[in-house]
Formats: structure tokens, C-alpha cells, sequence
């Protein structure tokens, strides 16, 4: 596949690591044009107190890429992150419709929940724009509480084997990527199914929280699998970055200024070049 034009459609943070400053970099890393929409404009991350947030609104979301394809310009694929609204979810979809390939891929991380509960600011009706968008990607991306939502499926704090292989087959997405998932007591990591098998990939779990793995992990994975790898071999390579990086960050004291990655790109590009 090699080079590609991506579209990522996400939040970006003026101050802190994730979102479209963790996406841009990455994906640029792995050799691919990189476009971007912001959806919102922060000051800082939320892991801050009371950041500026900008609103573009759909009007000015719908003149960008207008604009876009009045100039022809379409995209081998589209990956979204945190959108923030309904009328943001309905401008990806239309543009997806309208600036996507025919071949391209619609990779999509809902974005909206953790730990059991959705994120500020979002709610039920955020809930359902996002399951008509999730119903449309080729990859979907979400963490264990995003999949429960998105499934209709009550969320477990520990959830076993079975629970997540019934998950997973909720879905009737051609491949789906379940992160956050650990199955031993030390682990974490990530299930996939593709082609109607479910297998995983685990690694030691460091404690904690760090803001902005998973825009990490979506943006390496993506990054990974239009260079032409297999999903298995991205998912691998996104779960061992991903890691890489928690380590860097966890040996930081300013670790709420988010994922420490910089100094992980070059094992990032050295495994793209080896495999």
C-alpha cells in the first residue's frame, strides 16, 4: 500500500498529548500524507482544569471540506476520534459518503466512554449518532465500555473470556479491535476480530491512567495496516508501541501532560522498515 492520504477527524489540544497531537505525528511517522478536521480546539487536555474549548460548528465543519471537494480531494481513508457532538458525528458521515474511496477505509474510535460511564458533556442521543457512524466502519476501535454502549450490553469491570467473545460478535462490523482488554490479573491489550475470529494480544499492565492511549493506539494501528501489514501485525505492532510509550510516560513526573511518544518513533519506523 505505502503512502496514503488519511483524513483524521478528532479534537486537538493546544497543550497535552493526544487527540490530533498524538494522531498527526504518528501517522506522519508511519510515511502517509496526514489531513486533519478538528472538531474542537482546547487549551489543554481535559486532564486540566476548566480548559478554553472552540466550537467550529457544523456550518464551518461542512465549508472545510466543501471547500475539499470542490478541489477534487478524496482520502484513502478516514479515521475518527473524539467528535464531541451529534452534528460533528453527521458531517463525517456525509464527507465519508462524499470524500472516502471507493476502496478506502472508514476506521472509527467511539471515543465517548471509559471506565464505565460516558464522558462529560456526551449523552444518549451522542450514544445513538455514534452507533450509526460505528454500524459504518470497516474497523471499529473501542475500548470495553464504548463496545458495551454501542452493543446495548451491560459493561463488567472484569470481564471474562466469554463475555468479551459474545461482545465481539455483537458487532457486525467486518473487523473490530476491543483495547483495554486483559484476561490474567498484570495484563492488558486487545482482542480482535477478524474474518469471524476473535483472537488476543496481551502485555504487562502498568498501573495508572495516561491520557491518550488510546489516540495512540488507533493512529500507530491505522498507520501500521495502510502501509500494508495484516490487522493481526498492526494490532501487535499499536499494543507494543502503545506500551512503549506508558513506560516513557510513567518514568515522567508531568504525566498529565499526556502520552510521552517522541522518543518511541523511531523503534515505530524501524519496525515498519524490518517487517
Amino acid at each position: 500500500m505505502g503512502h496514503k492520504r488519511v483524513l483524521t477527524v478528532q479534537d486537538i489540544s493546544c497543550v497535552g498529548q493526544c487527540s490530533l497531537t498524538v494522531a498527526l505525528p504518528v501517522l506522519s511517522a508511519c510515511g502517509h500524507e496526514t489531513c486533519v478536521l478538528p472538531t474542537e480546539l482546547l487549551s489543554t487536555h481535559t486532564g486540566f482544569q476548566g480548559p478554553a474549548v472552540l466550537h467550529p460548528g457544523r456550518e464551518v465543519l461542512e465549508r472545510f471540506w466543501h471547500h475539499w471537494q470542490r478541489e477534487g480531494i478524496t482520502f484513502d481513508a478516514i479515521c475518527t476520534g473524539y467528535l464531541g457532538s451529534v452534528d460533528a458525528v453527521e458531517v463525517v458521515l456525509e464527507l465519508t459518503e462524499r470524500l472516502l474511496k471507493p476502496e478506502g477505509l472508514l476506521i472509527v474510535d467511539p471515543a465517548m466512554a471509559d471506565h464505565g460511564r460516558m464522558y462529560a458533556g456526551l449523552d444518549g442521543a451522542y450514544a445513538e449518532s455514534m452507533k450509526e457512524l460505528s454500524c459504518r466502519a470497516d474497523i471499529l476501535i473501542p475500548n470495553l465500555t464504548e463496545a458495551a454502549i454501542l452493543a446495548g450490553t451491560p459493561w463488567s469491570e472484569q470481564p471474562e473470556e466469554g463475555y468479551i467473545r459474545e461482545l465481539m460478535d455483537s458487532f457486525r462490523n467486518p473487523n473490530v479491535i476491543l483495547t483495554g482488554v486483559g484476561l490474567r490479573p498484570g495484563e492488558t491489550g486487545a482482542a480482535y476480530r477478524s474474518e469471524g475470529i476473535t483472537e488476543f494480544y496481551s502485555h504487562p499492565k502498568v498501573e495508572g491512567r495516561f491520557s491518550g492511549t488510546g489516540d495512540l493506539f488507533a493512529a500507530c494501528f491505522a498507520g501500521v495496516l495502510l502501509k500494508g501489514h495484516s490487522l493481526p501485525d498492526a494490532v501487535k505492532t499499536a499494543a507494543d508501541f502503545t506500551a512503549q510509550c506508558v513506560m516513557l510516560t510513567r518514568e515522567n513526573s508531568a504525566r498529565r501532560y499526556g502520552i510521552r511518544f517522541e522518543a518511541a518513533l523511531p523503534w515505530l519506523i524501524r519496525a515498519l522498515e524490518e517487517a
